[in-house]
């Protein structure tokens, strides 16, 4: 597996806040596939990770998502995270970071409730989904169709629930990262 991934560029958007399994379970075996990984954020200097309710880890931000454009990446990975979440998708340049993936067809794999950054990017609309059981009603009022699978796999786009479902979620994003552009991945 380690080849897979060579000469691949994947960012992950994290601010304060996040399910720090989410992070660092996905970091390391994308990384280990070959790929050069960044951690990406409106934060500047480190972030803080959350196992549940109680403070984790902190990791040092690599790019300022202001100074950085999905051109450089070839995909996009969202830990959850409720913190995290929420304050991703009041971020403007986080949620224009996240829509530029769309647009460009690269694969986005996203993990619990990291879904509310793409719903207020506008890019779940008659794609199908899962999330965190709480975020259902919100992703089918964005137009999605939630369906409560441990992995689902659209066109690019790789959604899981809870940090259970890490091992078929980064399996499943490696895969659609290894396979580069989706043509039905769009904005």
């Amino acid at each position: 597996m380690a080849e897979r991934l060579d000469g691949k560029t994947v960012a992950f958007l994290v601010t304060d806040g996040f399910e720090q399994v989410e992070l660092t379970e996905p970091w390391n075996a994308i990384k280990g596939a070959g790929a050069e990984v960044h951690l990406v954020s409106p934060s500047e200097g480190t972030v803080l990770g959350m196992d549940h309710t109680d403070k984790g880890d902190t990791f040092d931000v690599d790019r300022d998502v202001s100074d950085v454009a999905a051109d450089d990446y070839d995909a996009l990975v969202l830990p959850g995270g409720v913190v995290n979440a929420d304050h991703l998708r009041m971020d403007e340049a986080a949620v224009g970071f996240a829509r530029a993936f769309f647009e460009q067809h690269k694969p986005v794999a996203v993990i619990c409730h990291g879904a509310w950054t793409l719903i207020e990017a506008d890019v779940v609309r008659g794609r199908t989904i899962t999330s965190y059981p709480s975020l259902a009603t919100d992703l089918r009022n964005a137009g999605a169709d939630w369906v409560d699978e441990e992995v689902v796999v659209d066109q690019g786009l790789v959604s899981s629930r809870r940090p259970d479902d890490l091992p078929a979620f980064i399996d499943k994003a490696i895969e659609e990262i290894a396979e580069g552009e989706h043509a039905g991945q769009v904005a």
